[in-house]
């Protein structure tokens, strides 16, 4: 039988739907759950939906909440529907609490996370990606007060740079280098955070005086050449996110992961090579998709491209070099991506962002690729 030697890519099998699907709640959702202290939202829109990034829906009838962000522990989750079949998920007031039962809207740090915050708060509160320049730009621990290579605990630093007497710093050690996986481009290097402190003298770079710092926290002994940069003071960072998906159709891939192994699992901390400039923003969410393997047909029946004869892929690669026809050409099937799991983004940068594993179908690996399509985004 003779093949035309061409390469096909299978658009027909394509696991994603364009078409919006009518929110269902699974069917062993509770009629009524009591919010508990430790709680998240994604855990609680698990219990009622398959894709616990519509939350939103599911509230969108309900008046009584102006946030449904806000969650907040006692409160009382009643699931129903309205006239036209649509479920909703409410605060049930009908339900007694021996305890006060007012809620309290005006502290936000009592509501529920939307997902696990001791999990994203290093990434949110000290965990950077810094660009080559501002690594050269930034103040450097000269030394300490010891003559020791690596400073603990309790030493003094000397820092390059005039800083805030009493300003609480953190100190950073330059980690990996963040690159496209297609392109091979530098999208940023990761900041490693190895301690922490406070200045007790500002220090005057004019006279030739280093600032002091007083090394207080040490995830890893301070070397000299580590930057430093102010912490915030008060700083806080959101538990809350809006879940959804982008506005805008996009693509990217996981190029590293926090616990720098090839595999990962659900609540896992990725970083992505998409960032604002691709209008991606915190709490948007994200398919995990994977490249199926290609396959060669050839007059000895279809082979994965690594089982495939040498014969096989040299006629195939010159095929695809002269367009040429014979008896012993090959088609090439490039399959389709396949989804394996969803990622939400809570921290973004410009070509870059930090991403959470919140769903998977098997384990997640460096390389895979993430993406939305304009057609699947919310209305």
């Amino acid at each position: 039988m003779k093949y035309p030697i061409a390469a096909i890519m299978i658009a027909s099998c394509t696991v994603f739907s364009v078409k919006a699907e009518p929110l269902t709640v699974k069917a062993d959702a509770p009629q009524h759950y009591v919010v508990k202290k430790g709680d998240t939202l994604w855990d609680i829109s698990k219990m009622y939906l398959r894709s616990p990034w519509k939350w939103k829906q599911l509230w969108q009838w309900n008046p009584n909440i102006a946030n449904p962000d806000l969650i907040y522990p006692g409160d009382n989750l009643k699931l129903q529907y309205d006239a036209h079949g649509n479920p909703m998920l409410i605060l049930d007031k009908g339900i007694k609490k021996l305890s006060p039962h007012v809620r309290v809207i005006n502290q936000k740090s009592t509501a529920i996370p939307t997902l696990p915050l001791p999990m994203m708060e290093p990434f949110l509160r000290f965990e950077q990606t810094l660009s080559e320049s501002k690594f050269a730009q930034s103040p450097i621990v000269l030394g300490a007060d010891r003559n020791v290579k690596n400073a603990s605990p309790g030493h003094l630093l000397y820092v390059k740079a005039d800083l805030v007497k009493g300003g609480h710093y953190a100190i950073y050690r330059r980690g990996d280098t963040y690159r496209a996986l297609d392109s091979n481009e530098t999208l940023g290097l990761e900041a490693v955070l190895v301690g922490s402190g406070h200045v007790v003298e500002q220090g005057n770079m004019k006279a030739g005086r280093p600032a002091k710092l007083h090394l207080e926290v040490a995830k890893q002994e301070v070397r000299a050449g580590d930057i430093v940069l102010p912490i915030a003071s008060g700083q806080s960072y959101p538990a809350q996110f809006s879940m959804a998906r982008p506005k805008q159709q996009t693509s990217g891939r996981i190029i590293a992961s926090d616990n720098k192994l090839r595999e990962f699992s659900t609540m896992s901390v990725v970083v992505l090579d998409v960032g604002s400039k691709a209008q991606l923003k915190e709490g948007n969410v994200l398919d995990i998709v994977r490249q199926s393997p290609t396959v060669i047909e050839s007059q000895h029946g279809p082979r994965y491209i690594e089982d495939a004869s040498r014969l096989d892929k040299m006629i195939t690669q010159m095929g695809s070099w002269f367009g040429e026809e014979n008896d012993d050409s090959s088609i090439v099937w490039h399959m389709p991506k396949e989804k394996v799991g969803e990622v939400m983004v809570f921290k973004v940068y410009e070509d870059l962002s930090y991403a959470m594993v919140v769903a998977t179908s098997e384990p997640i690996r460096v390389g895979d690729y993430v993406q939305a399509f304009k057609e699947m985004a919310d209305n």
